[in-house]
Formats: structure tokens, sequence, C-alpha cells
């Protein structure tokens, strides 16, 4: 399963744009309006990173975080601030509650995916060295369960546009004619190109066709 991230954001826009963008780059995404419905989508869903605007009707994202960080099963849950209260005193305050990324409207989508791949990929880290640390097995069973959660980062979980794209890639077509195939634009076909490259952890179009054929991803 892929990995989930809650975006919490009472502007429709916001979570939408998000939602489609962290959705082609392979995770899955939960959406909030604000931060009573957040908290609870946090309780059900048990993500693996919250991002979260500060200014939200009902709860706002200060008292959000106060709330996951006083949950000690959640102390530890990487978070990112998405907001236009930037200034310094905001983001003081922000990182005193725990939030790890502040970053400012407006913002590039490129950037918070980056920012979100390096903190789940520390967040993985923190999981590997809590089990190479723990002399109890109760204890390494538990950090163990949280490792496996990570294991997407190893084995793909194509969607099914994604596996449209790897077919069409190994019939050597280029972005331009996948995007007539598919009816999309270049761009789009280069996005899930990236996401397809990250999954098979492979780095050009060649490897990624002898990772498909290698692991009957095509025929």
């Amino acid at each position: 399963m892929p990995l989930t991230i809650l975006v919490a954001d009472d502007d429709e826009g916001t979570r939408l744009s998000i939602n489609d963008y962290l959705e082609l780059a392979g995770y899955s995404v939960i959406v909030a309006k604000n931060g009573v419905e957040a908290l609870r989508l946090i309780e059900e869903s048990q993500p693996h990173l919250i991002i979260t605007d500060i200014t939200m009707p009902q709860m706002d994202g200060y008292k959000l975080i106060k709330a996951v960080r006083q949950k000690p099963a959640l102390r530890l849950l990487p978070v990112i601030f998405l907001t236009e209260r930037t200034q310094v005193q905001e983001r003081i305050r922000g990182y005193r509650l725990g939030c790890d990324v502040y970053l400012p409207k407006p913002f590039e989508l490129d950037e918070l995916e980056a920012v979100v791949r390096n903190l789940l990929e520390r967040s993985h880290m923190l999981s590997i060295a809590q089990v190479q640390q723990s002399d109890s097995p109760g204890s390494k069973s538990e950090a163990l369960t949280i490792d496996s959660s990570l294991e997407p980062f190893q084995t793909p979980d194509l969607t099914a546009r994604e596996q449209d794209v790897l077919i069409f890639i190994s019939d050597g077509l280029s972005n331009a004619q996948i995007g007539e195939r598919l009816f999309l634009s270049p761009r789009t076909v280069e996005k899930y190109v990236t996401s397809l490259l990250r999954k098979t952890e492979t780095n050009n179009r060649a490897e990624l066709v002898r990772f498909a054929i290698d692991h009957n991803l095509v025929t």
C-alpha cells in the first residue's frame, strides 16, 4: 500500500492541487477542511505525514499540531505547515509546537513533494535506528511493524495510469506519442515517468523497461 498523507486546508483549490500532485507521485492522500476533521482522520487513518494550513475554522493548525503532539504515538509524525502566515514569530511558534518544515504560500508543488519525500525518508531511517537500538523483543517487534509500513519505497505499487504509461514506454513511444494515445500533455506524461523511475528505483527509460520485463510488469 502507498504511504498516506493528510492534507488539511480550508481552501478547496489548495486541497485539490496537492491531492492530485501527490497522488501522481505515488502517495495516498486524505483531505480535511479544518482541524477538527483532520484530527479525526489522523486517529482513523494513521497517516505517515501531515500537511496543514494554520488559518482554518473550528480548529486552526496550531491547535491541531498541539493535539497531535500530545499523543505519544504521534510525537514523531512529520508535519509541514503550509501557510500565508510567515512572520518570524509565527514560524517560531510553529517550530515550538513540533512543526518540521514551514513552507510559505504561494508554493511550488515540486518543492512540496521534495520536502515530503525527504521527511518520509528521514522517518524511515529513524524507524530503522529504533530497531537497531532496541534491546527488548517486544520493542523490536513494534519497530519492525512501523518499518514494514514504509515498504512501498522498495516495492512498486503502480496506478492504472502508470501501468498504461509503462506499457507505451516499453513499446518505445516518446512522451508526446504517449500523450496522444492517453490524451495527456507531454508534461503530465513526464510526471508519470518520473514517478515510475522513483517507484522502481531506476535511473532511465532503459533501466525502467528492463525492470518491467524482469518483474513481469509488461508482456
